[in-house]
C-alpha cells in the first residue's frame, strides 16, 4: 500500500532553534518501505514499485501494517553517500554496490497509523523496532538544534546538506510542509554558456579553462529573455546551436565522477 510521503520546503540558511531537530540530508533515493499480508513492497516517492530492485530489504523483521520512510544510499569507501553509484544500483540490482536503507520516519506500525504522533515520538518508535543487526537498514541519527554548527560540518565534508524538522510536528501525508526544511550545501562556479539545445531549453556549459561542464536547465524566465537577447550563433549541429561564450555564475550540488557540474542552476551574469 503506497502512502504519498511528506515533502520538504527550502531554507536558504541554517539556524539554531531547540524546537527543531537537525539531520543529515542524505544524497540518495527516497523510498517508502511497506509490509502488508506478509508481503514487503517498496516504492519510490512517485509511487513506482521497485521491490525487485532491493531483495536485501525484503527480509526485515517488522510486523504487518508497517510503513517506513527513508532514503536508500550507496556509501563510498569513506562512508559518504555516492549518488552516482546509488543511481547505478537503482537501475540494476546486478551491479556490485552495497545499499543502506536509512530510515528517518514511520507512518504506520503494526496496522496502527502513527503519522499524527509528534516527530520525537515517531523517532522513539523507530529506535525500538528497527533491528540493529540487519546489514541493510539503519535509523538516521539526529541532534536537537545546532543547525549552524551541523551545516558547517556538512560543508567541511562536502556533503549534500541538512534537514531541520520541528520536533512536535506530525507527518503531513502527501504535503510539502514548512515543518521540514532542507538547507542545501551548494557550491558555486563561474562558467561559460557555449551552446543552446535545439529541441528543448537547456544550455551547454564549459569551465573557464574550456573543459566541458555539463548542461544547465534551470534559468528563470527573466534571465532566459536576457540570454535570448544577447547570444550570437557561431555554428550548429543536429542537437545544439553553438554560441559565442557568455560568462555567468552557477550553483551546483557537486562534481560528477566525469568532472561535470551536477544539477547546475543560474545565479547571475558575470
Amino acid at each position: 500500500m503506497f502512502i504519498s510521503p511528506m515533502l520538504l520546503q527550502k531554507s536558504n540558511h541554517p539556524f539554531d532553534d531547540d524546537s527543531y531537530i537537525t539531520e543529515l540530508k542524505l544524497d540518495g533515493i527516497r523510498i517508502l518501505w511497506t509490509k502488508f499480508n506478509d508481503k514487503v513492497k517498496i516504492y519510490t516517492r512517485h509511487n513506482n514499485e521497485v521491490t525487485a530492485l532491493y531483495p536485501e530489504l525484503t527480509d526485515i523483521d517488522l510486523p504487518n501494517g508497517t510503513v517506513l520512510d527513508g532514503e536508500i544510499v550507496v556509501p563510498d569507501e569513506n562512508g559518504k553517500p555516492d549518488f552516482e553509484a546509488t543511481m547505478e544500483r537503482f537501475r540494476s540490482k546486478n551491479v556490485p554496490y552495497t545499499i543502506q536503507y536509512c530510515v528517518f520516519d514511520i507512518i504506520q506500525h503494526n496496522g496502527v497509523k502513527v503519522h499524527s504522533l509528534s516527530l520525537l515520538d515517531r523517532k522513539d518508535l523507530l529506535n525500538k523496532i528497527i533491528p540493529s543487526n540487519h546489514p541493510s537498514i539503519t535509523v538516521v541519527q539526529w541532534i536537537s538544534g545546532k543547525g549552524n554548527a551541523y551545516f558547517d560540518l556538512v560543508k567541511q565534508n562536502g556533503l549534500e546538506g541538512i534537514v531541520l524538522k520541528k520536533s512536535d510536528s506530525v507527518y503531513d501525508i502527501g504535503k510539502r510542509s514548512y515543518n521540514w526544511l532542507k538547507v542545501i550545501n551548494y557550491m558555486y562556479e563561474d562558467v561559460y554558456i557555449t551552446g543552446l539545445l535545439k529541441d528543448k531549453f537547456g544550455v551547454l556549459l564549459s569551465f573557464l579553462d574550456g573543459k566541458p561542464a555539463g548542461l544547465m536547465e534551470f534559468i528563470s524566465p527573466v534571465e532566459r529573455k536576457k540570454l535570448y537577447s544577447m547570444y550570437k550563433v557561431n555554428s550548429e549541429n543536429d542537437k545544439f546551436f553553438f554560441i559565442e561564450p557568455i560568462k555567468c555564475r552557477v550553483k551546483y550540488r557537486n562534481l560528477t565522477k566525469l568532472g561535470k557540474l551536477r544539477i547546475p542552476s543560474f545565479v547571475e551574469w558575470k
